[in-house]
């Protein structure tokens, strides 16, 4: 791959946060229909961490990244840019200012991006594009999401797939581009798969004036479609990406896609070629986290000793939008 003009970029740490309180699938039996091994052997789910009343994207975002600059070895001061990937902040204005303020990361410009359960991955190559044009040289990249406040939880083809959590990596200027290739896709003819959509009704305001006011609605979801979409897109976009790094499937020592279905695990690892033993998966102890899943399934596989430097990662996205997308990098510094 040709080197792009400016910086590369390398991810030279890694964190993340759950809330303390779980939900099994036993318990969750007893607020629908459905049973522990219903729920497994249909996602590969177990648990999922649930967000209380007075718990906070805000939070767990927070010290996902605290975590990340500590393995960085990064001060929070020294951060340029943070880009908080989420579909549930907050505030609805945005909550990666409240994230900056908490860490005292004073000179860092910070805004929200909203790509569903792509996010991380949108967030991670957006970050990139400001670092390797020479605009910045530090950033953090957080995925987070609290879902469980727009779960129905009446639904369970819904109620049992999702749970609240945060990752984020840092990223820095490097000499060598660690981060090797990617692509990213939408498809707006397939948003009515995935929704967590507004809906409002007319109140009068005065007369001859009325205005709509509503809220957003629980998640719907037709299942079979996104698994249809998600088996068939994410190959062809990993092999995308792995093309523009100029690498094959056999060179990747790590699978870490988001954390959805471990039906869909194992459907694009096989058509990839790719042995399960490269696979990355937690979702049974967390469940869909959206945005967090990718950068969660990460940092666990790092503080284990699994992924080491230089080892190549493979990442993919996909969900609401519908988007998808990948990126292939080294981990650690070059």
């Amino acid at each position: 791959m040709a080197q792009r003009v400016g910086a590369g970029v390398a991810i030279t740490g890694s964190g993340s946060s759950v809330p303390e309180r779980y939900l099994d699938n036993e318990a969750l039996s007893r607020v629908v229909d459905t049973s522990d091994e219903w729920i497994a052997s249909r996602t590969g789910i177990r648990q999922r961490r649930l967000a209380d009343a007075a718990g906070s994207l805000r939070a767990i975002a927070t010290q996902a990244a605290q975590n990340a600059l500590d393995m960085a070895g990064v001060a929070a001061s020294e951060i340029d840019l943070i880009v908080l990937a989420t579909s549930t902040p907050d505030d609805l204005f945005g909550s990666a200012s409240q994230i900056q303020h908490d860490l005292g990361a004073t000179q860092a410009t910070a805004f929200d991006l909203t790509a569903a359960c792509s996010g991380f991955v949108f967030g991670l190559v957006t970050a990139a594009q400001f670092i390797q044009n020479g605009v910045y040289r530090k950033a953090l990249i957080i995925g987070a999401d609290v879902l469980s406040r727009w779960v129905d939880w009446s639904d369970r083809r819904t109620c049992v797939l999702f749970g609240d959590g945060a990752g984020a990596v840092v990223m820095e200027a490097s000499e060598r581009d660690r981060l090797l290739g990617f692509e990213l896709r939408s498809d707006g003819t397939l948003n009515h798969c995935l929704n967590l959509a507004y809906q409002g009704q007319d109140r009068e305001l005065v007369d001859g004036v009325a205005i709509a006011q509503g809220t957003f609605q629980p998640i719907t979801m037709n299942g079979q479609e996104v698994y249809r979409f998600a088996v068939k897109r994410v190959p062809e976009v990993i092999e995308k990406a792995l093309f523009r790094a100029e690498l094959t499937v056999d060179q990747i020592d790590w699978l870490v896609m988001h954390q959805a279905n471990q039906r869909i695990l194992d459907a694009v690892a096989e058509r990839l070629g790719i042995p399960s033993e490269k696979v990355i998966s937690n979702m049974a102890s967390y469940g869909n986290t959206s945005a967090a899943s990718i950068p969660l399934a990460l940092d666990e596989a790092v503080r284990r000793g699994d992924i080491k430097p230089d080892d190549i990662i493979a990442t993919a996205g996909f969900g609401a939008g519908l988007t998808w997308g990948a990126a292939v990098f080294r981990w650690g510094a070059s």
